[in-house]
Formats: structure tokens, sequence, C-alpha cells
């Protein structure tokens, strides 16, 4: 039986029959920082009881439409970093940022132009912009995946029997010329979930639980590395304070106000509206 200094020795020898090199390495890291996180704060039994509970329950709170490890993954920022390890885009390509919890659910393929807001209510947006590769043209037919909560900050999967499903969801099919575009509303900030162990961890270090208003993209083409991003609005309310570290500052968009009828006419929107504008630029592989 080890002790206290010799068990982390032990476990990590007593990996080195691993036969994947790569898993033996995140197992021997995870064990060794496991353990020195324990040693540094001098873990209770009752705290270590404490978290096995809060892991179980987290667990527990997952559903098909519910991601809660995915929200505490977030929520301490590993998400995050784990995106800017990952994130070798070089100048001019689109920044990555954290998938987020509520990609539960397949976006439905809609026209471009099409509107992803199917209950009204927020105020009008339309979004456009082009896919493009970084250092070269447009990409004709890319996929660009978009999610975003209602204009009350709610997305669909929370609101069953409130909000048709694939509301504030679509997958368009960009052009000949890489564009695409599509109308909404405009995104408001809105709190993560804290139903849940998560929020309970929130409350008991004092956080907040508010995003600012964004939308969520995913933006893929043949011959590119696939891009997971967000544009939040500008000015909106906690971009310095995300509740999940997400915000970059090439990703704050300005939705313009519009007042002209006859661009209004052309987008299928009332005038006035708000339109953002918003390059998806994609790394060759």
């Amino acid at each position: 039986m080890g002790d206290d200094t010799t068990v982390t020795g032990e476990v990590v020898a007593s990996l080195r029959g691993t036969p994947d090199p790569r898993l033996r390495e995140l197992l021997t890291g995870l064990v060794r920082h496991l353990h020195a996180f324990a040693r540094e704060t001098r873990l209770t039994r009752e705290e270590w009881e404490r978290a096995i509970g809060f892991l179980t329950s987290t667990g527990q709170a997952c559903t098909d439409t519910r991601q809660e490890f995915i929200l505490l993954s977030d929520v301490l920022g590993l998400s995050t970093l784990v995106e800017t390890i990952n994130d070798r885009h070089g100048p001019g390509a689109t920044e990555s940022t954290v998938l987020g919890p509520f990609h539960m659910t397949e976006s439905p393929a809609r026209a471009l132009g099409a509107t992803i807001d199917l209950v009204g209510g927020g105020e009008p947006c339309v979004v456009s912009g082009r896919v493009l590769s970084r250092g070269g043209g447009p990409l004709p037919g890319a996929v660009v995946d978009v999610w975003q909560a209602d204009g009350n900050g709610f997305y669909d999967v929370q609101q069953p029997g409130v909000q048709p499903p694939g509301n504030g969801r679509g997958l368009f099919t960009a052009d000949e010329e890489g564009r695409f575009w599509f109308r909404t509303c405009v995104p408001s900030p809105y709190p993560i979930p804290t139903d849940g162990p998560v929020g309970g961890l929130l409350r008991a270090t004092g956080r907040h639980p508010y995003r600012p208003a964004h939308i969520h993209f995913i933006a893929s083409a043949e011959g590119h590395a696939p891009v997971t991003t967000h544009i939040f609005v500008a000015g909106s309310d906690h971009l310095d304070s995300d509740a999940v570290f997400a915000v970059k500052p090439g990703l704050v968009a300005d939705f313009a106000p519009v007042d002209d009828p006859s661009a209004a006419g052309e987008f299928g929107v009332p005038n006035p509206f708000r339109h953002a504008r918003f390059d998806l630029v994609l790394e060759r592989v």
C-alpha cells in the first residue's frame, strides 16, 4: 500500500503497459496533476465525497438536449482553453471559440435568405457574409451551420412546446461566390442554465451566469479545416465578463441599424432593421 509520497508513482507505473501511447500520456498526466492537487489543497474525505457527488449529479443532469458536462467545462474555462490550444489559424482566418451546450440537435437545411426566427417578437435582423479561403477566394458550396437563442434568450431545446423545433437554427449552403445570408432577430444576452449542478457552482462562487448576445456558427468547406465560432453583438452587456470566457475581440460584430425601405424589401424584413456582416475565413488543410 502506498502513502502520499509513493502512491502517485505506483499508479503511473500501472499505466506503463497501456497499448495506446496517447492514452498512456493523457492518463499519466491526469493522475500526476490530480494527485498534486490533492496534496496541495490537503483534500479532505468530506470534500472528496462532495466532489464525487457533484460529478455524479452533473452526469445525471445530461439529456439528449442538455449537456451539463460541456456547461461545466465552459464555466471553468476549459472549453476555451482547449479551443485556444488547438486553434492554429493563420493571420486573417476566423478565430474559433466554444461550441456551447446547445448544439444538441441537427439544424434544418434552409434556402439562402430564409428566416431562422420562427416565432417573431424580436428586433428584425439580417446576417450576411462570405465563406472565404485564407489568402484565396470564395468557397462556393461551403456549409454554414447557425444556431442562436430567441429574442428572450432561450434556445428551442430549452422550451419544447413553446418554441417549434429548429427555431433559431439553420443549415445554409453558400452560393457560387461563397455568399450566405439569412433573416433572424437580434439575439439578446441570456443566462446559461442555472437549475443544475453548474448553476449551484456559480452561486457558490459568487459568479453571474450571463453570456453576451451572440450567434453560433460552424463553417466547413472541402479542403479546409472547419471553424466553430460566434459573432457577438457589439455593445452587448457582459462582453467583458462572459460566463464561459468565449469572447474574442475579432468576433465582435456591429449589428448596424438600417432605415431603408428598399433594402428591407430586398431582404424581406420590416423596416427599420439591423444588419450584421461577418465573413468566415477558413484555413486550407
